[in-house]
């Protein structure tokens, strides 16, 4: 069925109570606002008694809903802060890691630099020099004990060459590519280093042990000669290593010798020096320096 003309879409009784209570609320604000205009103009005593009246009643929601507006600030101005806080100490944890990792470069530097200098220093006292390399690795979880040096035969290396850092011997080269080379260690068992301790210069033999430490044996044997902290140093018999270099330092005694400690350590050194045999013709068999220093007993 059509709807009758002239109605308004949406129109209904509701609508039209709700229009006329708005209509009724408002002419009683008016109403009201219009007697307490005439009362604060007729008597402006007892306007001021109704108008404080009004106040004590409305305080206390007044103050409750001032506490919920503070309490609501002070938690958005706590949370802001608490973020702020959170990113700043963030930003200074990095600043800090950052300056950290500086700090370690630099004193990383600072320590090649301080080993290159005193390279620089040996080659320029020591006698000739073949070469001066970075070592780049060497072995530390097996028994044999290499390291790998990045000099080679383009720089004039040949196997059983000594090779040495300023704080002492690295051992000599075993094996020499056109680049690199691959030296033995002085703590390899298959080093055998004629020595002798350097505070009464009583010969002795180095023998690698393999676990990075030295085995040190007298050639006189039925006494001891060693001490703690002793420094033994090559002797220079058989002609392949140079007298008195380091080798090492006393750290245990066994029996009739004792357990050193090498003194240059392929890890902490990076720069090492390779240096012509002490006398060219013990290059050609360099296994024999032990049996000359078995000849050179007291």
């Amino acid at each position: 069925m059509a709807p009758p003309a002239g109605a308004r879409p949406g129109w209904s009784r509701r609508a039209q109570y709700g229009l006329f209570f708005s209509f009724l609320a408002a002419l009683g604000i008016a109403i009201v606002g219009a007697i307490m205009l005439a009362l604060s103009i007729a008597a402006p005593t007892r306007y001021a008694a109704i108008r404080g009246a009004a106040l004590d009643a409305t305080a206390p929601v007044t103050d409750a809903l001032s506490d919920v507006a503070t309490t609501v600030t002070g938690l958005v101005s706590g949370a802001g802060n608490y973020w702020n806080a959170a990113r700043q100490n963030g930003e200074l944890k990095k600043r800090n890691a950052a300056m950290m990792q500086r700090m370690v470069e630099a004193k990383a530097i600072l320590l090649e630099n301080a080993e290159l200098k005193q390279a620089l220093m040996l080659r320029e006292h020591e006698r000739r020099v073949v070469a001066t390399g970075r070592i780049v690795g060497s072995s530390f979880d097996s028994p044999r004990r290499f390291a790998i040096l990045s000099v080679g035969g383009g720089d004039g290396v040949t196997p059983g060459m000594p090779v040495r850092a300023a704080s002492g011997l690295i051992g000599r080269v075993l094996d020499a590519g056109h680049f690199a080379s691959r030296v033995l260690l002085v703590s390899d068992r298959s080093s055998i280093v004629p020595a002798k301790i350097l505070r009464g210069g009583q010969p002795v033999i180095a023998t690698g042990r393999g676990d990075g430490t030295i085995d040190v044996r007298p050639l006189e044997v039925g006494k001891n000669p060693f001490r703690r902290g002793d420094i033994i140093v090559t002797s220079g018999t058989g002609g392949l290593y140079p007298p008195l270099v380091p080798i090492g330092k006393v750290v245990r005694l066994d029996d009739d010798g004792a357990i050193v400690l090498p003194l240059a350590d392929p890890a902490q050194v990076s720069f090492a020096l390779v240096e012509p045999p002490f006398e060219p013709d013990a290059q050609a068999a360099p296994g024999t320096v032990a049996a000359a220093a078995a000849n050179d007993g007291p």
